[in-house]
């Protein structure tokens, strides 16, 4: 009973972090590891978030999902602890810990209360510097993953996707998923966890950020003590610049089901591109405003084809893209992509509106500080503004850099983003559409 209400504490606490008036600091543990400090002193909690460089994209093509299994086991034992105790000092003392893998970074979080901070950090240096990797872990987790896929095989939101990024990325990196296939997890060995662990875990590639009721000199310690035993150096392959192919195509994968989902899109525009702001208040415009939206209003509002309709930008180190889906009745598939081809040809030769505009800046400035609610997610997005070298004052620049945006600026990365076509994959029984 202890342990649950330490457990519900840290919850309400998490979630009572204050978003507003961010003093973010840089600071230096002993070893000489950078970080980003956030002091919130209302709340007795510290929040770490921290990515490596190198995620399933450093997978082997046939032996892809073997990040992901890593991820899956490093709270399955550490050094003397089995996966069974390990569980226990994380419960007992009310400690989060969780990893997770994408295509260009490992990432890994973890929450405490004050008081149990020594043991937390402690408990993340085992987990990834001294992996146990148990043979019974490792069957069992394989197990978990190989049954997700199983399930994914028979989801047409998977099927969608997975076509849409095999075709869009052939032979690279990027067309793989995270989570391997069904083929590939069977072939993972040991050996070839071990060896991504022990090529991507490295200061050289770790960023990472701190919020919490601690100060600059306490978080260093706490840095080092998780993280200063790691290599110097990681030892990653290099991902190779891609771009999306298959503009013009239509993939249609056949499975019984009432509903066709459709993924489309095409090449994006990257993170530092000095017309990411433009891009991002654009795509709203057509496709990121849920509700308002041009896609949702002629797709759903208009003529009821579809629950929902969106389109995002979306960025990796290598490459970027700008995706979208939907789901419909198999019969009105083709309506539905004739509207959605339409609409994003008449936004790539006219452009958005100024009233259009307008109101997506206003939604996009004052949406940021809801995601920005708790310490958590503080310190998630720290972590990604580091990884895309915005700055450490972005936060504080970023509504001036919408404002910036004019209205022949959006027109003019609204014909760049849009104007060359796209790739679309269906999956479902689409009246009159094949593959083509």
């Amino acid at each position: 009973m202890m342990r649950r209400f330490a457990y519900a504490a840290l919850l309400l606490l998490t979630a009572a972090a204050p978003a507003s008036a961010m003093n973010i600091e840089r600071i230096v543990s002993p070893s000489g590891i950078e970080a980003w400090l956030v002091r919130e002193q209302s709340v007795p909690l510290v929040s770490l978030s921290y990515a490596f460089r190198g995620g399933s994209s450093q997978d082997e093509a046939d032996k892809s999902g073997a990040a992901s299994l890593a991820a899956n086991l490093l709270d399955e034992g550490a050094g003397p602890l089995d996966a069974k105790a390990f569980h226990e000092r994380l419960e007992g003392s009310a400690i989060e810990i969780s990893f997770r893998v994408s295509r260009d970074y490992f990432y890994g979080s973890l929450r405490t209360l004050n008081d149990n901070r020594d043991e937390a950090f402690d408990l993340l240096h085992l987990a990834l510097s001294a992996p146990r990797f148990d043979a019974e872990a490792i069957e069992r987790m394989r197990s978990q993953q190989l049954a997700s896929l199983r399930r994914s095989a028979a989801n047409p939101n998977d099927l969608s996707s997975r076509s849409w990024w095999a075709t869009a990325f052939p032979g690279h990196p990027y067309g793989l998923e995270s989570g391997g296939s069904l083929e590939t997890v069977p072939r993972i060995a040991i050996a070839d966890v071990r060896d991504y662990v022990a090529r991507v875990f490295a200061r050289d590639g770790l960023t990472i950020s701190i919020v919490g009721d601690v100060d600059a000199e306490t978080a260093g310690k706490l840095i080092d003590r998780a993280f200063a035993s790691l290599p110097a150096k990681n030892n990653l392959k290099p991902v190779p610049r891609a771009t999306a192919a298959g503009l013009g195509r239509r993939v249609v994968i056949p499975i019984d089901v009432p509903q066709a989902v459709v993924t489309f899109g095409g090449p994006g525009i990257e993170r530092g591109d000095p017309d990411f702001m433009a891009a991002y208040l654009v795509n709203h415009i057509l496709g990121g405003g849920t509700f308002t939206s041009r896609l949702y209003r002629e797709v759903r509002e208009k003529r009821g084809l579809a629950y929902g309709v969106s389109d995002s930008l979306v960025w990796f180190k290598s490459a970027a893209v700008v995706l979208g889906g939907t789901a419909t009745r198999a019969d009105r598939t083709g309506d539905a992509l004739a509207i959605i081809q339409s609409e994003t040809k008449r936004m790539a030769e006219s452009g958005p509106t100024a009233d259009e505009l307008a109101a997506a800046k206003a939604y996009v400035k004052n949406s940021y500080a809801l995601g920005l609610d708790t310490s958590g997610r503080i310190a998630a997005q720290l972590t990604q503004i580091q990884l895309d070298n915005l700055g450490i004052d972005y936060i504080e620049r970023r509504g001036a850099m919408i404002d910036a945006v004019t209205i022949d600026d959006a027109k003019r990365v609204a014909k760049r983003l849009y104007a060359g076509g796209m790739l679309v994959s269906v999956a479902g029984k689409p009246a009159g559409l094949s593959s083509e």
